[in-house]
């Protein structure tokens, strides 16, 4: 006999379902013409069907209902969401990239991140009521990151093909992608300086074996309380757990995962065992993997997820390939992931929260002037500070300056703040320091990703209005055929009709090598090489992208 089952599970797949579908139904006009993206209309749904409004979707009745599920579900998310995507932007970048562009890569990720971190705090300073310094460090640290999904946009979205260089574009998705997984050592080093704070009461969680205190601090379970010792035992344990452990061994296992399956792909390939549908998946099942693996040794899957990518492609001949099989696989992963993340912190944003005056002494007033203080000084000082001293991928003021705007905040700073919540005491649990970091921090860093998705969201068409306005003309550079799989596919934005099987398009992101100049160049041996000569891959991605066309 039919029953009605409204489960979460069928509500949940519904929803999304029905979501996708309609978005789908007009996404040229909503990425091509609006240049919205999939971020904001996905949150802007998770928020009128959360718990708030329709109260169709709502983490605390998934599974098993228990209370306080809902943060180990949107870590478990956040890692996932970035994990995936850090693996597809980092094979997505020329062979070597930051091999080639290691000094323009270390001025991004330590003094630029640096000054990030502490206009950030000074930001957090003037702003949130009864915070410390170091816990506003603490929150500073969770969105100094520029998020990796968001800042696609800027890098490889329909805008970016019209008017923004590949020079730019490149260091823009390549420090996003290096500094999601790099702000580790920020927050735990403000996290090591509260927990070995000479106070009363210090180190009466101080039990057990050292691996077993320093695994209180690593992993991503368990209370911790105050630990004492003083600022000198907090650097120590800093640099051995954070740089030796955290940091320096995610690198290596990226390293050794990505590099071995560039390798492994490359000996299927000359035997013909791979699939198109298996070897386009691997990025993914590379980052699921690493992201269990580090998870279980408490180290940091997203830098290992983002070396991986990049290790994969490390002679280019992965990204070639893939573009040789006109890989549409890790788009749509990328689109998907984007959905289901962002309708997911849509629907639980804490309303409630953002307007406390009694007991955290938040106001609208103040978080809106807050996320002000963060669009205006976040970043745009760091760069301008910086951009002369990378002029290979900085060329003037004006790209500094869009650099330097477009550092969105999003996932990423939602991971951190949810890892956060588990170094710290339950609230009332800890000191006064503590609780009044525990109680701000998640409002202040969901109205800081709330703020930014919008923000910067919008800030895309409006930008575009005023290029068309004054009459700036899209970039026609390194223009590439694209086949044109159907006579009723759109044209890609910056594209021209060739013919009836091919589009013209200009300044497009991806390329295998780092420089044209660097491509192989094909002889006549190699012309008519056999499909299975490695040389002869080479030659073919060489010539695709090295032609110089209109």
């Amino acid at each position: 006999m039919p029953t009605l089952d409204v489960s979460e599970l069928n509500t949940v797949l519904a929803v999304l379902g029905a979501f996708i579908s309609l978005y789908g139904i007009i996404s040229v006009l909503i990425k091509s013409r609006w240049f919205l993206g999939e971020a904001l209309p996905a949150v802007v749904i998770g928020i009128i069907l959360g718990p708030i409004a329709a109260k169709f979707l709502d983490s605390s009745r998934w599974g098993s209902a228990a209370e306080g599920q809902t943060s180990d579900i949107t870590l478990g998310m956040a890692r996932v969401v970035i994990g995936v995507q850090l693996v597809i932007a980092g094979f997505q970048l020329p062979a070597k990239y930051n091999l080639h562009r290691w000094k323009e890569m270390a001025l991004c990720l330590l003094p630029i991140m640096t000054i990030m971190w502490l206009c950030t705090t000074l930001c957090l300073l003037a702003s949130v009521p009864n915070i410390t310094l170091l816990a506003a460090l603490v929150i500073g640290s969770c969105v100094t990151c520029t998020d990796p999904i968001l800042s696609q946009a800027i890098a490889k979205g329909p805008f970016a093909d019209k008017f923004v260089p590949r020079h730019l574009r490149e260091i823009i998705s390549s420090e996003a992608g290096a500094n999601d997984g790099f702000g580790f050592p920020f927050l735990m080093l403000a996290v090591y300086l509260i927990r070995h704070a000479d106070v009363p009461g210090a180190g009466v969680h101080n039990t057990g074996t050292v691996g077993e205190r320093a695994a209180q601090l690593v992993t991503r379970a368990g209370d911790v309380g105050r630990l004492g010792g003083g600022v000198g035992v907090a650097l120590k344990n800093w640099f051995v757990e954070t740089w030796l452990y955290i940091v320096l061994m995610s690198v290596v296992i990226g390293a050794i995962v990505g590099y071995s399956s560039c390798l492994a792909l490359k000996f299927a390939l000359r035997r013909k065992w791979v699939d198109s549908e298996s070897y386009l998946l691997y990025p993914t099942a590379i980052g699921l993997w690493l992201v269990g693996i580090c998870g279980m040794l408490g180290t940091d899957d997203l830098l290992a997820c983002f070396v991986a990518g990049n290790a994969m492609n490390w002679d280019g001949e992965y990204l070639g390939e893939t573009l040789e099989r006109h890989d549409e696989v890790n788009s749509c992963m990328d689109v998907l992931l984007n959905f289901g993340g962002f309708m997911y912190i849509g629907t639980i944003i804490p309303w409630s929260e953002f307007h406390q005056p009694e007991t955290t002494g938040l106001t609208y007033g103040r978080l809106i002037g807050l996320g002000v203080l963060v669009l205006l000084f976040r970043r745009i000082p760091a760069i301008f500070m910086s951009y002369k001293f990378m002029p290979k991928v900085v060329k003037d003021w004006k790209e500094a300056m869009f650099m330097g705007y477009f550092g969105p905040i999003g996932i990423g700073a939602v991971f951190y703040v949810e890892h956060t919540r588990h170094l710290f005491p339950e609230l009332g649990e800890g000191d006064a320091e503590e609780t009044n970091l525990v109680r701000v921090m998640i409002p202040v860093v969901y109205w800081l990703v709330l703020f930014s998705i919008v923000v910067h969201g919008l800030s895309i068409p409006s930008l575009n209005m005023i290029y068309s306005y004054y009459g700036v003309k899209p970039i026609v550079e390194d223009a590439v055929e694209l086949p044109r799989k159907s006579m009723r596919a759109p044209t890609p934005v910056n594209a021209a009709v060739g013919d009836r099987d091919t589009f013209i398009a200009y300044n497009r992101f991806s390329r295998p090598v780092f420089d044209n100049a660097d491509l192989p160049v094909a002889n006549d041996k190699q012309m008519y090489a056999s499909d299975s000569d490695e040389n002869f891959q080479k030659t073919r991605v060489g010539k695709r992208y090295s032609r110089a066309m209109v």
